[in-house]
């Protein structure tokens, strides 16, 4: 009998998935929450992967498929949300695992903590022979981003989610305008627009899901994961929300990083009166023709202007210990007046 009051869907796009899908669906399958649908969305495969899904779908009824031609994660992801029936949704992506609980604790977590619209957990990488070092860099410091301060205060570094770990109060997404193609990644432009609409986050402090690396998958692959489509973005974004109503910015990092971000941020208007760079062979001299400040001239610099702000835009390990040191004595606080960026 087809449950007709699912706690949770579960929104599952696939495409040309077969050789990891049947480990994902039969993850979903054993979860301890038992009141779940699968809505799986077929984006046009052509290796078998619809075949695998009305197998699960013949045996399992909280498995549906909707099949639709080949059109992108963008349209099937909007396609698969619009027949989630449940109050929340879990994304889930065909070449993942997740562990027995993790639907019945974010459920649960959602259930308790009414203020809180999107919930992830912590992650980890898989197979062993596939992890690249700079992956599990990127993992150790999304799992590092324990609650709603700390993934607000980072939203620019990186995209602060992995998509298949969350699951998020259905109404909230819908409120946003859903997924949307800007040429970035969805999932990173859904946080952005999540985090300007003052939705709160949170992660849970266990491992429920297991993220797999592979060559194929789209954040290798796909433009819009590229380095340059993420700082349009960040820069589309800090423009509508902690940059709306700057009359100065200015960018602590002279190198490759902030030369790129500056490029776009004057793209989208952003005031931009200097960089600032602790590199003694940069500082007096310019950059895209603005002038590079050592980190002791900015308190004069910064109170000429009446409401200014500084991206930090230095990815190098280390880097932030050291540019959160040199701003306290500032009195400037992250978060209001400054932000990482890289």
């Amino acid at each position: 009998m087809i449950n007709d009051s699912p706690a949770v869907s579960v929104l599952l796009p696939c495409y040309n998935a077969a050789a990891t899908l049947d480990e994902a669906l039969q993850s979903l399958s054993v979860q301890t929450l038992p009141n779940f649908e699968v809505i799986a969305v077929d984006d046009g495969s052509t290796d078998g992967s619809q075949q695998i899904l009305q197998a699960w779908a013949g045996c399992d009824n909280r498995f549906h498929i909707i099949t639709m031609m080949h059109a992108g994660i963008v349209a099937a992801l909007n396609t698969g949300l619009s027949a989630c029936r449940a109050p929340y949704v879990a994304r889930m992506d065909s070449d993942d695992r997740c562990y027995p609980e993790r639907l019945a604790r974010q459920v649960d977590y959602l259930d308790r903590n009414p203020g809180i619209g999107i919930v992830s957990c912590q992650v980890v990488g898989f197979p062993p022979e596939q992890m690249r070092q700079g992956f599990q860099v990127y993992m150790d410091w999304l799992n590092s981003l324990q609650d709603d301060v700390d993934i607000r205060r980072e939203m620019f570094v990186e995209s602060p989610l992995p998509h298949p770990s969350v699951t998020f109060r259905r109404k909230v997404v819908q409120n946003v305008g859903g997924y949307q193609e800007h040429g970035w990644a969805e999932d990173y432009d859904l946080w952005l627009r999540l985090y300007l609409a003052g939705v709160s986050f949170a992660r849970l402090p266990e491992v429920l899901l297991e993220w797999r690396e592979h060559p194929e998958r789209l954040t290798r692959n796909d433009q819009r994961y590229s380095v340059e489509n993420f700082l349009r973005a960040k820069a589309y974004y800090l423009m509508r929300g902690p940059l709306a109503d700057r009359t100065v910015v200015f960018i602590w990092g002279a190198g490759m990083m902030g030369r790129r971000l500056s490029k776009q941020l004057v793209r989208q208007g952003a005031p931009l009166l200097a960089f600032v760079d602790i590199d003694p062979r940069k500082i007096g001299k310019t950059s895209r023709g603005l002038p590079i400040l050592a980190p002791e001239m900015l308190p004069e610099w910064w109170t000429n202007y009446s409401h200014p702000a500084l991206l930090a835009a230095v990815g190098a390990r280390g880097a932030r210990v050291v540019i959160r040191k040199r701003l306290e004595p500032c009195g400037l606080q992250e978060g209001v007046d400054w932000w990482f960026v890289a």
